[in-house]
């Protein structure tokens, strides 16, 4: 007998047959999503990256990296859907993933509205799951539906590095430049025609009233990366921060809100 499938479109509107009862062998090649399906599906995640380092416990088959997966690894997991993030991931081995009969899921986030909406639509929709507890935490922490702040001279603007040798930034349509704007900050690269652009440290420096250095995914600390805004008539305060809390979409976003706020709260003035 033929298993009962349903067509349903990802967020991309490509059309992903999947069992009528939901996925039951998922393979994740998006960190944050990994720890996503790990607290609400874990019996159902059978693959991940190497780079999928939550929860601390994760025990599954590793499939090498978000860039370069090894796709007979995934497909001798024989997944029923493998979930992929256009940002993340490349459209070259979503293809192939598909030329093998291999179900996949590509989520587009691009705000933190977004990232609430397409992950209550993978797993309403495509898992057939309730949503999850920690979903309607993080549209109640982040408070979806309300309009965000918009630029305004009395914010301030931050610089956020993700990247040097060469150095890289947040530029615009990205989850993490719309969550500082829900934080009462202005993006200093938001113009940028390029959503991670390139750009020099003079650059950053006349900019920026602030420069944020995340531990991933460059790994910035103390020791690495202020040293370059220190110092002459245009130095520029940096802060270290978690990266997980400014680029993690999924659990980390119920607590991601107060952490920022605690950390950033004070150089809004």
């Amino acid at each position: 007998m033929t298993a009962t499938v349903r067509t349903l479109l990802d967020d991309l509107g490509s059309p992903v047959r999947l069992p009528a009862d939901g996925p039951r062998r998922i393979v994740s090649l998006v960190p944050s999503l990994t720890e996503a399906l790990a607290v609400t599906v874990p019996d159902r995640l059978v693959g991940a990256t190497d780079w999928c380092i939550r929860p601390a416990d994760l025990r599954v088959a590793r499939v090498r990296g978000t860039k370069n997966p090894d796709l007979a690894a995934i497909a001798a997991l024989e997944p029923d859907l493998v979930v992929c993030n256009q940002e993340e991931n490349r459209r070259l081995d979503v293809e192939r993933l598909r030329e093998r009969g291999i179900p996949v899921w590509v989520t587009v986030i691009e705000s933190v509205e977004q990232a609430i909406s397409s992950m209550r639509r993978l797993f309403v929709a495509g898992l057939g799951v309730g949503e999850p507890g920690w979903l309607v935490e993080a549209a109640r922490a982040w408070e979806i539906g309300s309009v965000s702040g918009g630029p305004s001279a009395a914010r301030p603007r931050v610089a956020i590095a993700i990247w040097r040798d060469p150095w890289m930034v947040v530029g615009s349509r990205t989850y993490t430049a719309d969550l500082v704007d829900r934080l009462g900050f202005d993006n200093a690269f938001g113009e940028a025609v390029d959503r991670y652009p390139h750009v020099e440290v003079a650059a950053i420096r006349a900019a920026a009233d602030l420069v944020v250095l995340p531990d991933e995914p460059y790994a910035f600390g103390p020791d690495d990366g202020p040293e370059m805004f220190r110092g002459g008539a245009d130095a520029v305060p940096t802060v270290c921060l978690d990266g997980r809390a400014i680029t993690w979409y999924g659990p980390a976003m119920v607590g991601a809100r107060a952490y920022l706020e605690d950390v950033l709260g004070p150089w809004r003035g």
